[in-house]
């Protein structure tokens, strides 16, 4: 009983996005480099009105990250005047006109004073009807070797740091299309008999559509256990590996190594910083089917219910998957109790109320003097709340059966509320 997030995991700290201390040195060189100026006569830019080239770029800062601020000016004698500005966009880019000629184009950051500037390129040419591509790369060796050693010290702490947040990035990205992978594996498995009775035909025998469905899921279920045994070993702090993994060794039947598996996402999730009550529960959940399908019930229980604290807004699924399990092992007396304690989680589950009919009328006995049927308490009731739920329901017709069997009245003036199963 897994469940499935595809985007679970963050991305780490990205070049734009450092962390706090990367973040105080991108304050840092932001204000020293808008110190690194000479002093300059600021002057309004002019709009041209003779025939024009374009320009565009990028603009780079020395961490590799694009600026997403500030201007880019064209400049006829090194910065002191402005003929043409740009302001630079949230991408990290700027374009626009300017009439021919060699200028100086100079970048200045969003609080650069009129008369600095940060960044300058010479000779750059403007010619009438090109678009000319002039970046600004503040990560050139050039401008690097022209910091304070203070500052190039900072800056070096931050590029490895950027590596490394890429690095992350790229391994966070392949775990997510590896858990999209897994996902479709276990969506195949669920659909395995159907896929069998397509391809083998309207003739085959039940044996055979059993034996190709078996087959389907075996190769499903080794698929997703072969990538989460390597993504666990990639990054085993992740509880939702851990859980697909389980769930995969589930449906192969390795319940031994699925028992450990569950026990490890609780594990992770006890130490995390931010625990996941719904990663708990669903843990909890698959322990308690394991445990139920290795025929330990008190463990299985126990473990439901663990499920059910752990994240109480899915408490009425755990339980009422506990009462269809023990509904397919057929252990009437336990799939009862599992279905009563559903029925407290969510009384308009009419699936639950059938299930704990079913698992009641298992202990009718029969009067010696009258020889009638006598139900269990709460059996025909339960049958009686399935049928006001649900009267058109998959289980209706084996439900009024069982009821006229035991001289019950039924109401045929029932209508399904909407929405209940």
């Amino acid at each position: 009983m897994g469940w499935h997030n595809f985007d679970f995991f963050e991305r780490a700290d990205s070049l734009d996005r450092a962390a706090p201390k990367e973040k105080q040195m991108k304050r840092t060189i932001s204000l020293w480099m808008g110190l690194l100026a000479f002093a300059l006569i600021p002057a309004f830019a002019q709009t041209p009105t003779a025939p024009t080239g374009k320009i565009h770029g990028h603009i780079t800062g020395p961490e590799g990250a694009p600026r997403t601020s500030g201007s880019v000016s064209l400049s006829t004698d090194g910065g002191h005047t402005n003929k043409f500005t740009y302001q630079v966009n949230t991408s990290g880019d700027y374009s626009g006109e300017a009439t021919p000629g060699s200028y100086s184009a100079v970048y200045r950051a969003a609080d650069t004073p009129a008369d600095k500037y940060v960044d300058i390129y010479e000779n750059v040419k403007i010619v009438v009807g090109q678009d000319v591509l002039q970046d600004i790369d503040m990560s050139r060796k050039a401008f690097v070797d022209k910091l304070p050693a203070e500052q190039q010290k900072q800056l070096e702490e931050l590029k490895k740091h950027n590596a490394e947040a890429m690095k992350a990035n790229e391994t966070i990205k392949h775990l997510n299309d590896d858990l999209k992978l897994v996902a479709q594996d276990f969506k195949d498995a669920d659909g395995a008999r159907q896929t069998a009775i397509q391809t083998l035909g309207a003739t085959a025998t039940k044996a055979d559509v059993e034996a190709k469905e078996a087959e389907i899921k075996t190769a499903k279920y080794s698929e997703a256990e072969t990538i989460m045994l390597r993504d666990t070993g990639a990054k085993p702090d992740a509880s939702v590996l851990w859980a697909e993994l389980a769930q995969a060794q589930m449906g192969l039947k390795k319940y031994d190594l699925a028992e450990v598996n569950y026990k490890k996402v609780l594990e992770v999730e006890t130490t995390a910083k931010k625990p996941s009550p719904q990663a708990q529960g669903a843990a909890y959940a698959g322990l308690g089917e394991i445990y139920a399908r290795t025929g330990k019930v008190d463990e299985a229980t126990a473990a439901y219910d663990d499920a059910a604290k752990a994240y109480p807004a899915d408490a009425a699924i755990y339980l009422k998957n506990e009462a269809v399990i023990f509904y397919q092992l057929h252990n009437s007396e336990a799939q009862a109790a599992a279905a009563d304690k559903a029925i407290k989680a969510d009384p308009n589950s009419a699936i639950s109320y059938y299930l704990k009919g079913n698992g009641l009328v298992a202990n009718a006995t029969v009067d010696p003097q009258t020889h009638l049927p006598v139900a269990p308490p709460g059996c025909l009731e339960a049958y009686q709340k399935y049928l006001e739920l649900a009267p058109n329901g998959p289980y209706a017709p084996e439900v009024q059966q069982i009821l006229t069997g035991f001289g019950q009245k039924i109401d045929t003036s029932y209508k399904a509320p909407k929405g209940k199963k």
